[in-house]
Order: structure tokens, then sequence, then C-alpha cells
């Protein structure tokens, strides 16, 4: 499990992170949102050790990170691409990373099969894609068989097939009992991932939900084209509805379908279309992200 409590640091007067508090529970999949500049990074980086807050705390299984017995045994990370020599081959990487994890040669072996670099195993990493730099990360971070994964933008040059890997094993982690806070800009994707949501923007965290809670923070609306648009949006907006127009095409919020389907054929306009449209991830969170 992961705790982050009033977790704060500055710069100089800058303030890179506000108070930040959330968890991350174990048997879940958690998403950590942010645009650039946000402060999720160096959040992360505060969990893992790498920078010393200002104040607050960041525990991981109830410890700081620099108070774990065998840390690499409990937490797996993915922070930044590139963490390879360029010189060294993908076996040779994770050989010498396994002695500092404690982790057999067997493990590695079973590792480079599992993130699919069979084929890559041998070449050196200079020329590995993006996407294979990112596997061989992943591999990384499960050397020591950790309880708890903290992944930032690990998706990043995978393929289709690369992604449907990515969910599998991390929704395969979460149902094991681990613990999985991932951060990513493909929020389609997370979307498909999740289990729950924490969003922070300038700083602060905006909202910490699950992912079938969060949607009840953006509006859903109303595509509805008919015979007569102008008499259609002004019964609309009698009935309490807001009304906005694109051509033939009304937008309507703060009415069900149900409702406007009824309003429609009370004053005798036909309908040509009626379309709820289901806010997605991505709206949620640029709706929250810019909310100061």
């Amino acid at each position: 499990m992961i705790e982050v409590r009033t977790l704060t640091k500055w710069y100089g007067s800058v303030t890179a992170v506000d108070g930040a508090t959330f968890t991350a529970a174990a048997g879940r999949v958690t998403g950590f949102l942010g645009l650039n500049g946000s402060g999720k990074t160096t959040c992360l980086r505060m969990l893992l050790g790498l920078i010393r807050p200002t104040s607050g705390t960041a525990l991981i299984n109830g410890r700081r990170y620099r108070d774990l017995p065998e840390p690499l045994r409990q937490v797996g990370a993915v922070l930044e691409q590139g963490i390879s020599h360029p010189g060294q081959t993908g076996r040779a990487h994770l050989i010498s990373h396994a002695i500092l994890a404690g982790a057999s040669h067997a493990r590695v072996e079973e590792l480079i099969a599992y993130v699919g670099l069979t084929h890559a195993a041998d070449k050196r990493t200079g020329g590995y894609s993006l996407g294979m730099r990112q596997r061989l990360a992943v591999a990384t971070a499960l050397l020591g068989d950790p309880q708890v994964l903290v992944l930032d933008e690990p998706a990043n040059g995978l393929d289709p097939e690369g992604m449907a890997w990515l969910r599998k094993l991390l929704r395969e982690h979460a149902s094991r009992g681990g613990t999985v806070l991932i951060s990513s800009h493909l929020l389609a994707e997370l979307a498909q991932l999740i289990d729950d949501v924490v969003i922070i923007a300038n700083g602060r965290i905006r909202c910490v939900a699950p992912l079938a809670d969060l949607y009840g923070y953006a509006t859903t609306a109303l595509r509805i084209r008919g015979r007569d648009p102008g008499r259609l949006g002004q019964a609309y907006e009698r009935a309490g509805g807001h009304v906005s127009i694109d051509g033939h095409t009304l937008e309507v919020t703060g009415l069900s379908a149900e409702d406007a389907g009824e309003i429609a054929f009370d004053v005798q306009v036909p309908l040509y279309e009626l379309t709820v449209d289901t806010p997605n991830l991505e709206q949620v969170f640029l709706r929250l992200a810019a909310t100061r």
C-alpha cells in the first residue's frame, strides 16, 4: 500500500507540491494524472526517496522508502527511459541489476521471456526502440518480485500489442494483491486499466476517487438533431435545459434523454438523432486539472 500524507516540496519560493494526500491500495491499480509541471513526477520521486520532501510523509507499506528492508524486493519503479547503458546488452543490464535486487539468473531469463525481449536480449540497448527500452525498464522493476509498482509513463513507445501486454501484466499484479501506481498521458488506454484516480494540478490534489465515480464530476450532454432546431432549443430552455447550437445540431445539458424525447413529442418536432454524450476520462481530467 502507498500512503502520501500532506506531502509538500518547495524549491525556494516555488511550491512544486502543496500538501498532497492520497493512497494507492493493495489489489488495485491507481492512475496518477497531471499535466506537465503539475507536480506529479516530483511526488513520485519523493515517494521513492529520490527527493527529500519539505514536509509531509510518503510511505510504502507503512515505511519511508529509505527505511524499507531490501527495498528492491518491495518496490519496483519505472521513472525514466534510457536507464540502461547503451553499450550493454539487455541481458547484461538485467544481470547487473539482479545482483542489486538479490535476484537469480533464472529470474533474469524468466523476465526476458515475460516482457517479450528474447529476440533482443543479446543486442546492445543503444539500438533498442523506445518500446523495447520500456519493456526492459519494466523487467528491471520486476526483478525483485516486488509487491508495489510505481510506474511513470511506462506505456511510452509501446505499440497496441505492447499496450495490451502491459495492461494484462498490471491487472495480474493487482489481482495477486499487488499495489500499482501508474501515470500516463494516454488517458484512453489508462481508462481500460485503472480502478482509482488521483488528479494533481498546480501541485495540489484535485480529486481522489474510484474511476467509476469520477464521471460524476463531468456533465453529461445530449446531442440532438430535429426538423426544427430553433423551436426545439426554445422548448428545452423553457424546461430548464442549457442549449448550444452547432449548425442543425443541439447540445443540451440539464435534461435527461427521456425528458428531451418527451419535450420534442409535446412540441411536435420530429427527432432525427438523440445521443447521450457520456464524458470520458480525458474530458473529466481536463476539467479537474483546470480547476484553480
